[in-house]
């Protein structure tokens, strides 16, 4: 998805924007992240910042509130975001190995007829990146079994339709190729941004706005797709954008890797072998700018990891099976690397910070079962592109 290029040239008079941290001196927050940051601040268009426990460089966890649309600031995956269902399965029925077999029928997904028929019935064009829609993409995207290990709050979890002992659908995943082929027509657009009366704006959020529905539709047939492949029924639960700009007030809210806080339920992703969350949003600090961590977090890049995790055999197919049990459908063994538990944040800290800010409580926890990212090699993937 790349960084955010910075150049604050002409605004050093300006008086650096506030910047709101809802994190404490115990957060694994990266200084690049930070750095990012205070050049975000500078920047004359930016009025406020709120920069959640997840942070990253990117800089991602964070919401941005500009006088200006900035582009490079939601970068090329508009609309990604996380989507729970709930399933017809039975938790004390799965066989977690049966499971990522089955799952493997997510990898190839080449039924334009199909694409088009669910593109029109959510009311977008039938020919909008239909090779694309339905699939998972690469990076840290997904689809995931996982059981309902708990509610902390079992009257709301009730309202959404969950009980402790549920066995739900995890996705996360984006716009694909429609939202890079957006971003790459706004690429030549700076730190500075587009301004608000600009007929680019009003282009680029037309197509933002297709983007972030094509995103939820995709995880939504991913999901149809998934349960068919495991012959079950789901159910939506919640539907969770964490990359997307809105009107807010008088300017944009930018949110990158900040989930939407104004709302009932909001998902928190951990790693593969790691608990993941639901959420109730407080909505108690207006600082937060109605935003949420979306996940744990990336505690280490993605090259660092190949020097982080030893090259033997034996601990590299270890990273297909989880401390829980599970396990994980990755055969490009470069991404399984990448995208190891050890390169992210310990979701049970991002958690509690969020609850100390009195931004969140804890309505459920969940742990995974078995985790599909691809059932294909990187050169295969990479010839099919």
């Amino acid at each position: 998805m790349g960084n955010l290029r910075l150049d604050c040239a002409g605004s050093a008079t300006v008086a650096p924007a506030p910047i709101h941290r809802f994190y404490g001196t115990s957060a694994w927050i990266l200084g690049d992240a930070e750095v990012q940051l205070n050049k975000l601040a500078q920047l004359e268009a930016v009025h406020q910042i709120a920069a959640f426990p997840d942070l990253h460089p990117g800089p991602v966890g964070v919401a941005i509130l500009s006088d200006r649309v900035h582009p490079h600031m939601i970068g090329n995956d508009i609309g990604c975001g996380m989507t729970v269902f709930r399933t017809s399965l039975s938790a004390h029925k799965l066989k977690p190995q049966k499971l990522a077999d089955r799952l493997r029928a997510l990898q190839d997904y080449t039924d334009p007829v199909e694409g088009q028929a669910h593109l029109r019935s959510a009311g977008l064009p039938d020919d909008l990146a239909v090779t694309a829609i339905g699939t998972i993409g690469g990076g840290n995207h997904f689809c995931e079994v996982q059981i309902l290990a708990e509610t902390q709050d079992v009257e709301l979890a009730a309202k959404a339709g969950v009980a402790k002992g549920d066995v739900l659908l995890f996705v996360h995943s984006g716009s694909r190729s429609f939202g890079a082929s957006i971003f790459a027509d706004y690429a030549e657009v700076g730190s500075e941004g587009l301004a608000a009366e600009d007929e680019r704006t009003t282009a680029y959020l037309k197509l933002h706005d297709l983007a972030v529905r094509w995103a939820s539709l995709n995880r939504q047939m991913i999901a149809e797709r998934a349960a068919a492949a495991l012959r079950c029924d789901v159910e939506l639960v919640v539907d969770s954008s964490h990359n997307l700009i809105e009107r807010y007030g008088d300017g944009f809210l930018h949110r990158k890797g900040a989930a939407k806080a104004d709302v009932d339920l909001v998902p928190l992703a951990g790693s593969r072998d790691a608990k993941s969350y639901l959420l109730k949003p407080t909505g108690n600090k207006r600082e937060a700018l109605a935003s949420l961590a979306h996940g744990a977090g990336r505690k280490y890049d993605r090259a660092s990891m190949h020097g982080r995790i030893a090259k033997q055999k034996s601990v590299r197919n270890a990273l297909s099976r989880t401390s829980y049990g599970g396990r994980v459908v990755c055969e490009d063994k470069q991404l399984l690397v990448e995208e190891a538990p050890q390169a992210y944040k310990n979701s049970e800290d991002v958690l509690a910070q969020l609850v100390e800010a009195e931004l969140a409580t804890c309505v459920g926890v969940m742990t995974p079962v078995v985790t599909f990212k691809t059932a294909r090699g990187a050169e295969e993937r990479r010839s099919k592109r």
